[in-house]
């Protein structure tokens, strides 16, 4: 564990967000929920959903009155303010380019100002301008953690105890051996919170982590990928969300982007519906792990509001005499370039993708590059760059399907997929709102999908947990929800 700093959240790993997620108060938050059952932002520490201006550019929110910290201090929207200024401020070293379109953003982080112009904060009322309008701004206030308006920036992070207005608060951290969660009785809001504190040790063993599960030695391991390795052995001896192990969907997914400015698939979507048709999605989720991933064939992750199962392409294994025929004559010099990193499960993916392309006549050669994924991002976005296939993990918000904004020119557009016609219809259904905005975006997940194919969606990846015999009130939300378990 890095640092318990709310600011460096944006920069930690997962089990440190995971495991302090207790202590992170937010404007809007997704409420605890057990899947089925999907996920629908709510107002957590705003009393309701915020005032946005007509051109989408200006977002005002009020504080709940009761939004206490766990000094009994009350929370104002300077908590918010503040807490933006920490993370653009340049000596946090955290990743502000979650909220660079507020005004004024980029100079703070350039270090020419300390306070975003587009941030004004009185009272309970906090008022945020955007460079430009943005359809997502709620969800990011999801990773805005509420703090002191004291608290100083440090580049080491914040010292314990951390004052929070969440139902726990981080009352004591020892770097390298333990963090404590302590209840905050001063909260009075929706979340539960049904145990006193929790204890995390950083010096145990990851190899014998899930040993201490079973015998009830500890009540929860993080981060809980570690169950993936034994889904098979706790599926059989627990089953699946009974009573110990559980499973649920995540919003991370697995795709292969086309490089449809490569002469290959340039002008080519005969082809790269083809390749959709001859991959093998059950394998490819298969070589992850029993459980870990659930293949899929859109690009939106089910359960998003307006989600449509049109069952494009195959799941169950390739369809390779349709795969055939669409490739026919399509197939232009026949070879193409992977980008993906070097792990094991990664290079393994991309051998089962080299073997199933081969059988419509295309010859994949497997170009690995080392972690971190910056580096590989860093490639697949430099235009001329020569691969025409590169795998990606890209995550984003539960409920939110902009994913497939980033067919739109933005800069997660690793395909290079440039359509005038889906750049106007991405853009109108950015500009709505409600259900409109839900079901434009599920109607054009089908039609992208299906019609254009600049990418092949693979899987979504799975969250596992596995707790103690002694745990109960297991929420998944997709990662076990602390602030909701209790002790039987």
């Amino acid at each position: 564990m890095n640092s318990i700093d709310p600011a460096l959240r944006l920069v930690a790993f997962d089990p440190e967000i995971q495991l302090l997620a207790p202590t992170c108060a937010t404007l809007m938050a997704y409420p605890e929920t057990s899947l089925p059952g999907g996920y629908r932002l709510a107002p957590s520490l705003a009393e309701t959903e915020p005032v946005v201006s007509r051109d989408g550019r200006t977002y005002t929110f009020t504080v709940r009155k009761d939004a206490r910290f766990s000094t009994g201090a009350p929370v104002t929207a300077r908590a918010f303010s503040h807490a933006l200024e920490r993370i653009l401020d340049p000596a946090m070293q955290s990743d502000g380019s979650l909220f660079a379109d507020i005004v004024g953003a980029a100079d703070v982080m350039a270090g020419k100002a300390t306070t975003p112009r587009g941030v004004f904060a009185k009272g309970r009322t906090l008022i945020l301008r955007l460079t430009k309008h943005a359809s997502d701004l709620r969800q990011r206030l999801t990773e805005l953690c509420a703090v002191p308006p004291d608290l100083p920036s440090d580049p080491e992070g914040a010292k314990a105890p951390v004052p929070s207005p969440a139902p726990y608060y981080v009352s004591e951290y020892v770097p390298g051996q333990r963090v404590v969660l302590q209840r905050n009785r001063f909260y009075h809001g929706e979340r539960p919170h049904h145990v006193d504190r929790f204890v995390a040790d950083l010096t145990a063993d990851e190899g014998t982590a899930l040993d201490q599960v079973l015998d009830g030695a500890v009540d929860t391991a993080l981060p809980t990928g570690l169950a993936n390795a034994h889904s098979a052995e706790l599926a059989k001896r627990f089953g699946v969300n009974r009573t110990q192990f559980f499973v649920a969907p995540g919003s991370t997914i697995r795709l292969f982007y086309f490089n449809t400015s490569r002469p290959l698939f340039k002008n080519n979507v005969q082809l790269r519906q083809a390749v959709n048709f001859a991959v093998d999605r059950k394998a490819l989720a298969r070589e992850d792990g029993f459980l870990v991933d659930t293949p899929i064939d859109q690009y939106l992750v089910p359960g998003t509001p307006g989600y449509r199962n049109a069952r494009i392409y195959p799941l169950a294994g390739p369809d390779l005499g349709r795969a055939r025929a669409l490739a026919k004559g399509h197939t232009r010099g026949g070879k193409a370039a992977l980008y993906t990193l070097d792990l094991p499960v990664d290079v393994a993916q991309a051998q089962i993708l080299q073997q199933n392309l081969r059988k419509i006549g295309l010859k994949l050669e497997i170009k690995p590059f080392p972690p971190p994924p910056s580096i590989l991002f860093g490639k697949l976005s430099t235009s001329g760059e020569p691969w025409e296939l590169g795998r990606v993990r890209q995550g984003g918000f539960p409920d939110d399907p902009s994913i497939l904004d980033c067919f739109k020119g933005s800069q997660c557009n690793f395909s290079h997929f440039d359509s005038p016609r889906f750049n106007r219809l991405l853009e109108r259904a950015s500009r709505l709102t409600g259900e409109a905005r839900s079901r434009a975006y599920g109607e054009l997940d089908v039609e992208i999908s299906r019609d254009a194919a600049p990418a092949i969606p693979v899987a979504i990846q799975n969250d596992l947990s596995f707790v103690s015999a002694r745990v109960g009130c297991v929420v998944v939300n997709p990662e076990l929800d602390l602030t909701a378990v209790c002790l039987k």
